[in-house]
């Protein structure tokens, strides 16, 4: 009987270390909690952008959901890139399958340099197929903005937004505030599947190095729910590791830098 907390990304590459399942397998680390990992794309990027992306052959991807479930038991799991239709069929087809513990969604469509990281013929997929599965999803502003279909210039709209998100099938919904500029501050709106809302600020911090923000987010979140913590303490959570990772910055490559995910540490134990 497996004792050890456990989750698992099923996510892209980075070369670069700084989002992607490395991310996502540092944040788990970091959480306390043994990360495993399904890779679903090979995008070959460092900090200055995306160079290529080199498809996953879908039996191969088959095969490491098989293997990480006859072996390891998974408590929480994540979804990060998944980049074409098939993909997301073959992964919603599988969660269906075999209990993974609750499923966060991270949405990712579009890299910080500007690279498609979802192609559009794999955004209808992801609403009907993976959304309802979802026990948490995390857009940023844009995500949010193809998922729904609307502009999203506010507070009003984020709220908007998110009910609109929530109706697709998702317990609880995250639209996260960094693309949004208004004031000083860096709001999400966190939507409970109770019907309850919040916001939960924090200093927006001037900075090119927010490269991964958007996994590492997701990823404490799953961490923490593989502890079986509430989702609104997982959020708040991860709010205030993503905040420490991007305030305490640290000096890697020459472009949008990654944030520090050894940060949180130092806070808890200060």
């Amino acid at each position: 009987m497996n004792t050890t907390i456990q989750a698992l990304t099923i996510a892209g590459f980075d070369s670069g270390g700084g989002a992607g399942l490395q991310a996502d397998l540092k944040t788990f680390q970091e959480r306390m909690v043994f990360g495993t990992s399904v890779l679903t794309a090979l995008p070959i990027q460092n900090t200055q952008g995306v160079k290529a992306v080199y498809d996953i052959p879908l039996a191969a991807i088959s095969d490491q959901l098989e293997v990480i479930a006859e072996d390891f038991s998974i408590q929480a799991v994540k979804t990060g890139m998944l980049f074409t239709d098939e993909i997301i069929h073959l992964t919603a087809d599988f969660l269906k399958k075999v209990d993974f513990g609750p499923l966060v969604i991270d949405p990712v469509m579009i890299a910080k340099s500007g690279h498609a990281l979802l192609k559009d013929s794999a955004v209808k997929a992801l609403i009907e197929e993976l959304l309802p599965l979802a026990a948490v999803v995390t857009p940023n502003i844009p995500e949010a903005e193809v998922i729904t279909g609307m502009a999203i210039t506010s507070k009003n709209a984020m709220m908007e937004a998110g009910k609109k998100i929530q109706s697709l099938g998702v317990e609880n919904v995250v639209v996260k505030g960094g693309h949004h500029i208004e004031g000083n501050e860096s709001a999400d709106l966190l939507l409970l599947s109770t019907g309850e809302s919040e916001w939960l600020s924090a200093e927006r911090i001037e900075t090119k190095k927010t490269h991964g923000t958007g996994c590492t987010f997701s990823a404490c979140i799953t961490a923490e729910l593989a502890k079986g913590v509430s989702v609104e303490q997982a959020v708040r959570t991860a709010k205030a590791f993503i905040q420490a990772a991007i305030s305490d910055s640290i000096d890697v490559g020459h472009g949008n830098g990654p944030t520090n995910h050894w940060a949180y540490r130092k806070v808890e134990q200060s």
